[in-house]
């Protein structure tokens, strides 16, 4: 099976961003291939149009497409590990989706099956690489049961 795909919109330019990026996917087992699009020009919804189409063009065939997007799923560290061990179950090509400034097209929320949220507040695109390379990692930590996520913390 090949290695999860992670489809972003955007260069990344050295910086702390991508170390942080970096750091977090050399530690994921596969570690994501990352796939940089183009940032469209334009209106807003040029932009996201735009963009949207090279993020379908740029998805495999039967690829599990996860959607980043601030209004999807919030799940807590072991339920992402829950979601991660369904998802590899599927046995399908997985393709999470970081979208450019102006966030995602329709078209890709409607092709995306599942849309995840890192959480309420919003992120900077170029940061949520590494922020979801970190999930991603705790989430295998938790499944493998190893100390790195610590789930002593009150509820």
């Amino acid at each position: 099976m090949a290695p999860p795909l992670l489809l972003a919109v955007g260069r990344a330019r050295g910086g702390p961003e991508a170390a942080l990026f970096e750091h977090h996917n050399a530690r994921l087992r596969p570690p994501l291939l990352l796939r940089e699009l183009p940032e469209a020009r334009g209106s807003a919804a040029e932009m996201r149009r735009r963009e949207g189409a090279a993020i379908l063009a740029a998805l495999p065939d039967g690829a599990l497409a996860i959607a980043l997007d601030l209004g999807g799923e919030m799940p807590d560290s072991e339920r992402l590990a829950a979601l991660t061990a369904r998802w590899a179950e599927a046995a399908r090509p997985l393709a999470f989706v970081i979208g450019g400034a102006e966030g995602l097209d329709e078209s890709v929320l409607a092709r995306a099956e599942h849309r995840l949220s890192l959480g309420r507040l919003t992120w900077p695109h170029m940061l949520v690489r590494g922020l979801l390379a970190e999930a991603l990692f705790r989430a295998q930590c938790i499944r493998a049961n190893h100390p790195y996520h610590r789930a002593w913390r009150p509820g």
